[in-house]
């Protein structure tokens, strides 16, 4: 597997105890950094020649296209069949306009999809996106989501309740790295159209990220801070979304959209932007379009009217199932050559 994140390395973060699993369920899985600057990318190039010159794999694997890359390269030198895994919606409008980078990767991409020996999704978004492009791939594809443990979020017991912390308030939770793409001010311009509605919105956005100053920024000048509340990283992110009202995701993109999913296992309301998994686990009522202020607004007054239908039903899947299922998007991949 060639990976971009260091955090796999660090044993007590949950990529790390990831791929301990999944080392165990293939029966073997080396891990190849290649991150940074590009004097350390160039050094990974050469430890995976050294690797592949004395150890016989079944499998190349990469997510991030520049990682494919690599990948691809790897898998023709040495004829080892190559799985190209796509975790973001990389043909949606949205992301190929975010930036010039990212029209690089779609560029390079698809160079690299029609030569990939298989390739794993994580939802069926991805998966038609890619099937639109390239007809001729349906049988290269396997959908395979990213593994959440349903049952334990809904047995989890409340650590903290946030009607008790922000008593007297409808509470709308955001939840995620605050980056550019999760398009956050959007919801609090949004929140800031509400402030006349009989119930007291509280909108709090719990998360990290580059974008976070500029949003505080944005709030005081909107003079919005009795409306909008920021809160770090929070571990116990599962009491959060048992005790707001509604959960709200404005993403521009995503391949998946965990949080959605997390949100539903714990019994919270959802309204998301049209991208993910949205579509899978949501009625139409709780979805709007993506960057549409005013169809976000109507979706937001709906569920203070308390008129906005739950998710629908969640699979739940065991984490024995769905390391089953991974080690066979392997299996597939390891019979192409």
């Amino acid at each position: 597997m060639i990976s971009g994140d260091p955090s796999i390395v660090n044993p007590r973060s949950e990529a790390c105890k990831r791929m301990e699993e999944y080392r165990k369920t293939l029966g073997g899985l080396d891990v190849l950094l290649a991150y940074g600057n590009i004097f350390r990318f160039i050094g990974a190039v050469f430890s995976g020649f050294k690797k592949l010159w004395h150890k016989k794999y079944d499998v190349i694997t990469a997510q991030d296209v520049e990682h494919a890359l690599l990948a691809w390269a790897f898998s023709k030198f040495f004829k080892v069949p190559f799985q190209m895994q796509i975790h973001a919606d990389i043909f949606s409008h949205q992301f190929v306009e975010s930036s010039v980078l990212n029209k690089l990767r779609v560029a390079l991409a698809k160079f690299l999809i029609p030569r990939a020996d298989c390739i794993r999704v994580v939802s069926e978004r991805i998966k038609l996106s890619l099937i639109s492009n390239f007809q001729f791939l349906i049988s290269n594809i396997t959908a395979l989501p990213i593994f959440v443990d349903i049952e334990k979020i809904r047995n989890a017991l409340i650590k903290t309740d946030l009607y008790k912390k922000y008593p007297g308030r409808f509470i709308i939770l955001m939840a995620s790295r605050i980056t550019k793409e999760k398009n956050i001010g959007l919801a609090i311009e949004a929140v800031g159209g509400l402030i006349t509605h009989p119930l007291s919105s509280l909108l709090l956005i719990v998360g990290n990220g580059p974008e976070l100053e500029s949003l505080k920024l944005k709030v005081q000048s909107e003079k919005l801070e009795r409306n909008v509340k920021f809160e770090p990283h929070a571990p116990d992110l599962v009491s959060y979304y048992k005790t707001c009202d509604l959960f709200l995701l404005t993403s521009n993109y995503e391949g998946y959209g965990r949080t959605l999913v997390e949100a539903a296992a714990a019994g919270a309301k959802i309204v998301s932007s049209d991208v993910g998994i949205a579509s899978e686990i949501l009625e139409s009522e709780c979805v709007f379009k993506v960057g549409d202020k005013s169809d976000l607004a109507e979706k937001l007054s709906s569920a203070l009217n308390l008129k906005l239908p739950p998710p629908k039903p969640l699979v739940s899947q065991t984490k024995e199932d769905y390391l089953r299922l991974y080690k066979s998007s392997f299996e597939v991949c390891a019979h192409k050559k």
